[in-house]
């Protein structure tokens, strides 16, 4: 199938013409119009430095429906036993800056470019980004953040730099989510860390029909910032 190139109008082609390897689309822009258009499709921007911006839609794909968590009885016995404090939206650009950090470790180039975390920082302070902060004596130990739309989170991207505090941020994320009513967490990519949480594969026809029935509006959330603040 051949791969589209966007134009300044703010429109995608239907996620089911993506590729095999999920690229569906090539150029456009990371203003906050076209990134909720993008993301109320399941489409997500995902390319390296120097490339041009790159939008994909995977299928098969992992995703977590909040009741379904799975917590293994040795991280729910470190979770009790340790000290974190868990926060949200209170260090959303510590956190993305640490992802990015992370991934430039482990690669030559991150995808979350300073592009790319200042199209972050604009949803952030506008109330469709949020981030879960893990903190030990006043420092950030870990973290993660992704999108809200209605009743679905699009996560982006985790960080540790203490062991398992990303898990308990996330663990804190789905917990939260729950209360607030929303019905599914789209995990993008598969890995066995998340599986092991509970998220599991679908197709990318039903993942499209979840978001169809559980975003009826792309009004921003707000922040998260004053939500009850747990500690473990």
């Amino acid at each position: 199938m051949p791969v589209f190139r966007l134009s300044e109008h703010i429109l995608f082609p239907h996620p089911e013409l993506a590729e095999d390897n999920g690229l569906l689309a090539v150029g456009g822009d990371l203003g906050t119009e076209r990134l909720i258009a993008a993301y109320r499709s399941g489409i997500f921007p995902w390319y390296a430095k120097g490339d041009p911006i790159l939008w994909w839609f995977t299928s098969p794909r992992l995703v977590l429906f909040p009741p379904e968590l799975k917590i293994s009885r040795r991280l729910a016995r470190y979770q009790r036993n340790s000290k974190f404090t868990v926060t949200f939206d209170r260090a959303f650009a510590q956190v993305i800056g640490n992802c990015a950090d992370t991934r430039s470790v482990s690669r030559r180039d991150t995808w979350i470019s300073e592009e790319m975390q200042q199209a972050y920082l604009r949803l952030h302070e506008l109330g469709y980004a949020h981030s879960v902060e893990c903190w030990q004596g006043g420092s950030l130990a870990g973290g993660l953040y992704g999108i809200a739309l209605d009743r679905v989170f699009f996560g982006e991207s985790m960080f540790s730099r203490l062991s398992n505090a990303s898990k308990i941020a996330f663990i804190h994320l789905v917990a939260h989510l729950r209360e607030r009513g929303f019905r599914l967490i789209d995990c993008q990519m598969t890995t066995q860390h998340l599986v092991r949480f509970g998220a599991r594969e679908i197709s990318g026809r039903h993942f499209s029909e979840l978001l169809q029935a559980y975003i009826h509006t792309t009004k921003p959330d707000g922040s998260w910032k004053n939500d009850t603040k747990n500690k473990d």
